[in-house]
């Protein structure tokens, strides 16, 4: 059953974090897979893992001054290991020389700060002697993968990820949100040979242990089986999803660089204007954002993703009731700008800045007021003549029902100007 999550969908923006042993080798959280390493070379990192830096409630001031209203951190990631003291395998942080839990501190600074809290939890598990080696597996091009699978047993491992949820979401209070990842059994992907799914998890039976163990929670759809939120992964719908007929709440996971775990090297951050954009983009249609980042392996966020979410923090100080609590509006936007709206507000995103004059179709006699809305100042309503010539400096007539809104020629000093248009009564019907 897929279940309405109100908090979810008034958020709008929340930080992912992508943190492991991966942040050693600090080029991609899928380096295992990519460069095929076995388990026992793997280990290296496990046995250098001290994240002397690590303070989470720097993690939740960051997140917080962002304007976020969530955190999802990786308990554990295709790798395996664990970031809590789970009673179920020696991999795991109180192991290495971190010597701790790490997710205790997690969930206690993200409440401090008012986040709600979330775990992201890999279905996938390359280290543990009971996962099968697939077409996603470190070991699938090994010469020998039909003994290597050999008393390998799925049974064994299913039990293992059903112990391990149950230990997260007993162990650590109220838990908003759970994010699972993720299953690959019906996918097109030659390279994904021997996928997993719904049937390895038994997703039924662990989706409702997860119910009865924190009822209000939220729960992505990577089981294989619905949930209560779909994800897109780096790309951004171009309208509202629908699941037969209706639509769904939904929340884009995009990367500030492409690379969920820190990667030293990868130079390709989004600028905060993109990200703003991309943000804006998604509440037009329903959607939430989930941005991540990836802190090092001393536990510290790099400074690069610092001076985005810096960047998403200025913005949304001035902007965000533009964002929170607010979704797709009942009016067309026109080119180079998005629309929102939170009651009887309507906000005009401006992705690209015009001269002058913004005309806005179907909204002439809808709107009483409007403003910038990064200082509050007024601009100017228009109900152009459609058929007013064009002459030197009067401009020309716009299509009837059009509002024109006069703009100052300097566009201002924000990622993303933002009017905010106070409709009347009876244009909100």
């Amino acid at each position: 059953m897929i279940r309405h999550a109100p908090w979810f969908e008034e958020a709008r923006l929340g930080m992912f974090v992508h943190w492991g042993l991966y942040a050693l080798p600090a080029r991609h959280e899928w380096v295992m897979n990519q460069e095929e390493i076995t388990v026992e070379e793997y280990s290296k990192y496990f046995q250098r893992f001290d994240p002397d830096l690590y303070d989470p409630r720097e993690w939740a001031r960051a997140a917080r001054d962002a304007g976020m209203k969530y955190v999802v951190l990786t308990t554990k990631h295709h790798d395996g290991f664990c970031l809590w003291d789970s009673a179920l395998t020696d991999y795991k942080a109180t192991n290495t020389p971190a010597g701790r839990d790490l997710i205790a501190p997690y969930v206690e600074a993200l409440r401090a700060e008012g986040l709600r809290v979330g775990f992201y939890h890999s279905l996938i598990d390359w280290h543990h002697p009971d996962f099968t080696i697939d077409g996603v597996h470190p070991q699938r091009n090994s010469a020998d993968v039909e003994s290597l699978n050999a008393g390998r047993d799925m049974g064994r491992y299913r039990e293992y990820l059903h112990g391990q949820v149950r230990e997260l979401l007993s162990n650590y209070g109220t838990i908003d949100y759970l994010f699972f990842d993720f299953s690959y059994a019906d996918t097109k992907i030659a390279e994904f040979w021997g996928g997993k799914g719904s049937d390895d998890w038994d997703s039924g039976k662990l989706l409702a242990m997860v119910r009865e163990l924190q009822p209000g929670i939220v729960v992505n759809d990577r089981l294989g089986i619905p949930g209560d939120v779909v994800t897109p992964e780096q790309y951004q719908p171009t309208e509202p999803m629908m699941l037969d007929g209706e639509a769904v709440t939904w929340e884009a996971c995009q990367t500030l660089n492409g690379s969920w775990g820190y990667h030293r090297d990868n130079l390709n951050y989004k600028t905060v204007d993109l990200l703003i954009r991309m943000l804006v983009d998604g509440v037009s249609n329903n959607g939430n954002l989930l941005l991540n980042i990836g802190p090092t392996g001393r536990g510290s966020i790099d400074p690069r993703a610092l001076s985005s979410l810096k960047g998403i923090g200025e913005w949304m100080k001035l902007h965000s009731r533009s964002i929170y609590g607010a979704g797709p509006a009942q009016f067309i936007a026109p080119p180079d700008a998005r629309y929102t709206q939170r009651g009887n507000r309507l906000y005009v995103h401006l992705f690209a800045w015009p001269f002058e004059y913004i005309h806005l179709p179907g909204l002439a006699g809808k709107v009483e007021y409007a403003q910038l809305l990064n200082d509050a100042s007024e601009v100017f309503l228009q109900e152009v003549d459609p058929d007013q010539e064009a002459f030197n400096t009067i401009p020309g007539g716009q299509p009837p029902g059009t509002l024109t809104v006069k703009l100052p020629v300097q566009r201002p000093d924000v990622a993303v100007p933002v009017l905010e248009l106070y409709l009347k009564d009876a244009a909100r019907d």
